[in-house]
């Protein structure tokens, strides 16, 4: 008998019956497999992709972004996780993968890694950096507090802010402080705070607890809420012992919700006696200045300039006239000099004045053509016209002849 022909399936057919068959396992539906996670994808779609493996086998792995946001931590290459899920096939690929719905880190607790991972990330951009950090109002004007309104937080803060400073105005925002709604709580009410609390400080708290009952303030948002506020925040989170991502961000940590209160508030009886003390030194120091300018002013009514001020303007009256005898004689002097000066010029001037020679016996001949001034007598010839100047008169005479000077003639003789 000729055996029977096997079924031919399509490529499809055959995946589909894998899958089936994997679903239909109950020991692959919410299966926890141990491994180290290696080509680790956060896709932009918010879905992330990566496999686990040991030292003999691989598993593809994907955990959809509804189920990742519930995540307390960053999964990376190389950690050790415990993935919760169902086993079933990726028909378009035809690989069998782990759809996983839960992870936790896999050695150590979930929550202590998610809070070194966020630590690590905020310190990074600067959150934590003192520079950024302001300094509390020394007396605010009223006081904001974000915690539960049934907590021992918020009758801590109460009991001390009234102890201090018993007129001390405070708002309460009312926030949820453990649990899921936590954050999103404690988020709105740090921003209704700023946006229309009025207040110059904000305490951010609640009492101790469990690592998960704080959780709500190791959450990122909380943080970056408390960075962005524009009021001064001190964290008040738990006990002694307990630090929050909060008390890392904010501008000061309290480690309990009476210390914050104590750090928000001044002591009032304590301001009072300081106000005092130095409302008395100031009126010491006046009364010192006073006595000082009053000891000053005893000693200047002691000087004679001002016991008589009337000698003192006499002593000026007699300089001023002193000095204006002793200029109006500088003026004569100076006057007397200049006029000696002035003749003795005026005597030079004369002998020297061309008039002055003429009437000595001198006169001046020249040309009656060209107004030349004869000076040589070959600049003239017989004939020539002259125009002889004397002392009171202008005489027109004419060459008869030109002849030597007596001198000049003997001194030819001689020669």
């Amino acid at each position: 008998m000729a055996a029977s022909e096997p079924q031919i399936y399509s490529v499809r057919e055959l995946t589909a019956m894998v899958k089936e068959r994997l679903t239909s396992d109950p020991r692959l539906a919410g299966v926890a497999v141990l491994g180290e996670i290696s080509n680790f994808k956060h896709h932009s779609s918010g879905h992330m992709y990566f496999t686990l493996k040991d030292e003999h086998s691989r598993l593809r792995c994907v955990m959809f972004r509804r189920e990742n946001m519930r995540l307390r931590f960053r999964p990376a290459d190389g950690q050790a996780v415990i993935a919760k899920g169902d086993v079933s096939v990726y028909e378009a690929a035809g690989d069998y993968q782990l759809y996983v719905r839960e992870m936790v880190p896999a050695g150590h607790g979930e929550l202590a890694l998610a809070f070194e991972q966020l630590k690590q990330k905020l310190a990074a951009e600067g959150l934590f950096d003192e520079e950024r950090k302001r300094p509390l109002p020394v007396l605010p004007r009223r006081i904001g507090v974000v915690t539960s309104p049934e907590g021992a937080a918020l009758r801590d803060i109460i009991s001390v802010t009234r102890r201090r400073f018993p007129n001390m105005p405070i708002l309460l925002a009312p926030a949820v402080v453990q649990g899921e709604e936590g954050p999103d709580s404690v988020v709105r009410a740090i921003r209704l705070m700023n946006e229309h609390g009025g207040v110059d400080v904000l305490i951010v708290g609640r009492g101790g607890g469990s690592l998960e009952d704080l959780w709500t303030f190791n959450d990122e948002r909380v943080a970056r809420a408390i960075a962005a506020s524009r009021i001064p925040v001190i964290s008040a989170v738990g006990h002694e012992t307990d630090f929050t991502i909060a008390d890392f961000v904010a501008d000061k940590r309290a480690p309990t919700p009476s210390a914050a209160a104590e750090m928000a508030v001044p002591d009032k009886r304590a301001l009072l006696a300081h106000i005092q003390g130095q409302y008395e030194r100031l009126q010491s120091g006046v009364r010192r200045r006073i006595e000082q300018g009053r000891a000053r002013l005893r000693l200047l009514e002691s000087r004679p300039v001002l016991a008589r001020p009337g000698e003192l303007l006499l002593e000026y009256r007699q300089r001023v006239d002193d000095a204006e005898e002793r200029a109006g004689r500088a003026a004569r002097d100076m006057l007397d000099q200049r006029e000696r000066a002035l003749a003795a010029a005026a005597g030079k001037l004369d002998a020297l004045s061309p008039v002055a020679t003429l009437a000595r016996g001198y006169a001046v001949a020249r040309r009656a053509d060209t107004g030349q001034v004869v000076r040589r007598g070959g600049q003239v010839a017989a004939g020539d016209e002259l125009l002889i100047r004397v002392v009171d008169a202008e005489l027109t005479a004419s060459v008869k002849a030109v002849a030597p000077a007596p001198e000049l003639a003997a001194d030819a003789a001689g020669g």
